[in-house]
């Protein structure tokens, strides 16, 4: 049986899954011509894909990751004309120079096969589009003490699992080889990784909690941002649980838990039911949504937004299963001080002010 992720758009070998934000994974298709001799499709592959080795070919098909049509094949498969082979490969970056940089990582847990980094609010996870340099990437460069130019054969940087949004604070996952890379996605694919977000939204939720599915694609209207869709045909399948923490009249505290991962998910989910998030100017919550018409209030909105001046969204948990022991590890990181801060700050204006809030 064809798995989950063979579902998404395949791309012809060459393109980029993603024009502007790329995807952890690329998602391939070839074509078998007609007039092809029977050969192997661990060296068919090789020979077809360039800059990747029979070795990286090898792996990705004893994970399960190469399909000729529904079926599942392993490396001594020989291919005939007209076979349809689809797989997925760990994104290759192209053309990039990858310069270590001494920037500062908070690594929560580090062994052999994976990093678990704490990411602060501000960073960029990968080079490109304007930021060539202090981002995550070029940061794991210098940690691993490799170096790297645009043709460099050698990946070893750090293979990211996931991503997160670059004023988004908190735990991403990080390969250090692709044998635990493709272990680990298969558990992203199968939503048995554990994630879960603090998030605080303008208004009042009024269900303790729910579930928020759709299908996410780009704003026909803006490029920069996502929609949630009813159509499947305008984007890709997400779903989000949601669970309320903490009311404060006029913004709620809540945690988030994802069951797909796509981008701006979080984000673009909980604007679509009227709770975009505090100070995420993208989706409307950089403006007063709930409140009071009083320039006191206004001021205290003004304040909160300087001690937040992004979302404010925050990378929590995380639990997966090692790619090598094959036990679960379970992650936590605590809130950050600029949510913490502005946590406080409606607690206090609550407490003062109980007929506004209610």
């Amino acid at each position: 049986m064809a798995e989950d992720w063979f579902e998404e758009e395949l791309e012809d070998v060459g393109q980029a899954a993603c024009e502007e934000e790329p995807e952890v994974f690329e998602h391939f298709r070839l074509n078998v011509d007609a007039g092809q001799t029977p050969m192997r499709i661990d060296k068919y592959m090789s020979e077809h894909l360039e800059d990747t080795s029979r070795n990286r070919v090898q792996l990705a098909i004893k994970e399960g990751y190469v399909h000729v049509g529904d079926k599942v094949v392993k490396a001594n498969y020989i291919i005939r004309p007209g076979d349809v082979i689809r797989f997925i490969m760990p994104y290759r970056r192209r053309g990039l120079e990858i310069l270590p940089q001494d920037i500062p990582l908070d690594i929560v847990y580090e062994d052999d096969d994976v990093l678990v980094i704490n990411k602060a609010a501000g960073m960029v996870v990968h080079p490109g589009h304007g930021h060539f340099e202090g981002t995550l990437i070029n940061a794991l460069a210098y940690h691993l003490g490799i170096s790297q130019g645009p043709d460099a054969k050698d990946e070893r940087m750090g293979i990211l699992v996931h991503r997160i949004d670059k004023d988004t604070s908190g735990l991403l996952l990080v390969a250090k080889n692709d044998e635990a890379q493709l272990r680990l996605a298969r558990q992203f694919f199968e939503h048995s990784i554990e994630r879960c977000y603090n998030a605080i939204v303008w208004g009042n939720i009024q269900e303790d909690e729910g579930r928020i599915e759709g299908y996410i694609g780009r704003d026909p209207n803006d490029r920069l941002r996502f929609r949630n869709f009813d159509d499947p045909q305008k984007g890709k399948h997400a779903v989000t649980h949601y669970r309320v923490l903490e009311r404060f009249g006029y913004v709620t505290l809540v945690e988030c838990r994802l069951e797909t991962g796509r981008t701006h998910q979080i984000r673009v989910h909980l604007s679509s039911i009227g709770h975009p998030l505090f100070s995420d100017e993208r989706y409307g919550g950089r403006e007063i949504r709930k409140g009071t018409i009083y320039a006191k209030y206004k001021q205290f909105i003004n304040n909160c937004f300087e001690i937040c001046p992004r979302q404010a969204l925050h990378a929590k948990t995380l639990g997966f299963v090692h790619p090598s022991t094959h036990k679960f590890m379970s992650f936590d990181s605590p809130l950050p001080e600029d949510m913490t801060r502005l946590l406080d700050k409606w607690r206090k204006y609550c407490k003062n002010m109980p007929d506004e809030t209610e």
